[in-house]
């Protein structure tokens, strides 16, 4: 099991929630630490995940969109292979999603919350662009009002979500395909069930002309 599978079965199922996306992370800038801060837990991993709480039964009747998406920010420290659940939150207080240079694949971007400012650096640009394109498609699906500004961000994140529309097209195929084979199964049971009736007639018909033939035979 991989890294962001873990942080999924691990923070998030356990409270109903079901994680969108995530990325491994590194601070650009060091953070600043009080002069009396001590007894540090050494070197960790660094993981920002979008989650939304499953609210899909709910939605179906109401037909309203669940608003409790969130990001969280999970650690986890050398020599443990369990997860921490740091710092959370809420999608709406997300204000400016930030991709630093619109013209190249680039790690680096910044967050920027109601309380918060972070400046991140993703382990591979490609992590980022996956993890911006399904924040950006979260923050239409799921905000109707505050939606944060999107800057410097290159317009494969902000119009294709190729990725997303690569996985919806895997589904519908998928789902096609299983249609047709169901069709095509259905199909030779029907000419089963024909060849089966014939059967039966063709015996019924041998039996009375056995029984006519008996008859006649011996009188």
């Amino acid at each position: 099991m991989n890294a962001k599978s873990a942080i999924s079965k691990e923070i998030f199922a356990p409270h109903d929630e079901r994680m969108l996306g995530a990325v491994q992370v590194k601070r650009r800038t060091k953070k600043k630490i009080p002069f009396l801060a001590t007894g540090g837990q050494g070197e960790y991993l660094t993981y920002i995940c979008l989650s939304v709480i499953c609210f899909f039964i709910l939605c179906s009747v109401t037909n309203k969109k669940p608003a409790q998406a969130s990001i969280t920010k999970v650690k986890q420290f050398e020599g443990s292979t369990s997860f921490v659940r740091r710092t959370q939150w809420m999608l709406e207080q997300l204000r400016q999603v930030n991709g630093i240079d619109p013209n190249r694949d680039s790690p680096e971007f910044d967050l920027l919350f109601e309380n918060a400012f972070d400046q991140w650096v993703a382990s591979t640009a490609s992590e980022k662009c996956t993890f911006f394109q399904v924040l950006h498609h979260t923050c239409q699906r799921y905000l109707t009002d505050k939606k944060p500004e999107f800057i410097n961000c290159q317009s494969k994140i902000m119009g294709g979500n190729s990725i997303l529309h690569s996985a919806a097209d895997s589904v519908t195929s998928a789902v096609q395909k299983a249609s047709q084979a169901l069709n095509e199964r259905g199909e030779r049971l029907g000419r089963a069930e024909e060849k089966t009736e014939e059967l039966k007639n063709s015996a019924q018909q041998f039996a009375e002309t056995a029984h006519k033939v008996r008859f006649w035979w011996y009188g």
